[in-house]
């Protein structure tokens, strides 16, 4: 694989275009957000552990319910073109 033939030089010239790219002030907002991200898939990941060792067990798997979790979105429904009136419009 060649990201083991990465040194010094070749990051620092990654890390110079990844700044043209985004600029200075916009990085620190990209890492929270990776950061976050990042949290939110290990949190995910360990509660599938947890679901999958539940019901490797041999315990029934109720219906679970997480009184902090949002409401399911809806669908989005597209609604066709309305069609008004003309009053200008004389015969």
């Amino acid at each position: 694989m060649m990201l083991g033939n990465l040194g010094g030089v070749h990051l620092l010239i990654i890390l110079g275009i990844v700044i043209l790219l985004f600029g200075a002030t916009k990085l620190p907002a990209l890492a929270k957000g990776l950061g976050q991200s990042i949290n939110i898939f290990k949190k995910e990941m360990s509660d599938d552990d947890k679901k999958a060792k539940v019901s490797d067990t041999g315990v029934q798997n109720t219906t679970v319910t997480n009184t902090a979790a949002e409401p399911a979105p809806q669908p989005v429904v597209n609604p066709g073109p309305s069609v008004q009136p003309n009053s200008d419009h004389r015969s």
